[in-house]
């Protein structure tokens, strides 16, 4: 068992957004401890050790993941596909947008916004000539702060995995999860 070091415990904490006195409370050890343990000023007692680990691990495990808000059936349409596809998929499932995806690689987004100018002769037109830039991406790992900062600016978030798409994430997917 290889032990952490104070850097892997400050980085650690960091990551999770604890401060040093949220931990302390968590870990039923003092402040002061956890700032001198973290500055390497004190070696503390293995149970000592254990209980902010056990803290750490428990407060890592109550972070909500992409992986727990994701929808794995992501509807999209294909940059080769005609306009009209994408309005008739955008009617069919309820959605103001979908993801534009080549290949499992997100590459744009169009939405009902980007539809509504459009002339009759744009229906047959395919779908890369009208759509905009792609929507973010991120890991399974990305926590729900990020996903929600970056929803603050985008209408979804994609989630991939070695580059290929495997869920979206959008503000309703989280207005569900915590309803």
């Amino acid at each position: 068992m290889e032990l952490p070091t104070p850097a892997d415990l400050r980085q650690r904490r960091t990551e999770l957004g604890l401060t040093q006195s949220e931990l302390a409370e968590k870990a039923d050890v003092s402040q002061p401890l956890i700032a001198r343990i973290e500055g390497g000023d004190v070696d503390p007692r293995l149970s000592t050790l254990r209980r902010i680990v056990n803290a750490l691990e428990k407060a890592e495990s109550d972070v909500v993941r992409a992986a727990d808000l994701m929808n794995e059936a992501v509807v999209s349409v294909s940059p080769d596909d005609a306009v009209a596809e994408a309005a008739r998929k955008m009617e069919e499932e309820a959605y103001s947008q979908l993801a534009v995806i080549q290949e499992g690689i997100p590459v744009g987004s169009i939405s009902q916004s980007d539809l509504v100018h459009l002339d009759s002769q744009a229906r047959d037109e395919p779908v890369e000539e009208h759509m905009s830039e792609s929507f973010p991406t991120v890991s399974k790992d990305a926590t729900l702060d990020e996903i929600s900062n970056l929803l603050e600016h985008y209408k979804a978030v994609m989630i991939t995995e070695a580059g290929e798409t495997v869920g979206i994430i959008t503000e309703a997917d989280i207005a569900s999860r915590f309803s």
